[in-house]
């Protein structure tokens, strides 16, 4: 099957001709697969800290959420 390219003001306005249920359905269907990509990243960041933790030995799970922030600002601020 052959694929156009199609920049993203093209996409937006093939969109605005769609009937309301069809944008809609458009619309959630973006935003499902952005949540889960969100998740995604999410979980991979987490599993990053949990290994820079394990590392300095620190216990991501034991810490508290201002132990947390504070581990990520100095993560941060490292030279």
């Amino acid at each position: 099957m052959p694929t156009m390219t199609l920049s993203n003001n093209q996409v937006v306005d093939l969109i605005k001709q769609l009937p309301p249920e069809d944008k809609r359905t458009a619309l959630f269907v973006l935003a499902e697969e952005a949540s889960i990509q969100h998740q995604e990243r999410m979980a991979y960041a987490e599993s990053q800290l949990r290994q820079l933790c394990a590392e300095r030995g620190l216990d991501w799970d034991a810490m508290s959420e201002e132990e947390r922030e504070i581990f990520i600002d100095d993560l941060l601020h490292e030279d």
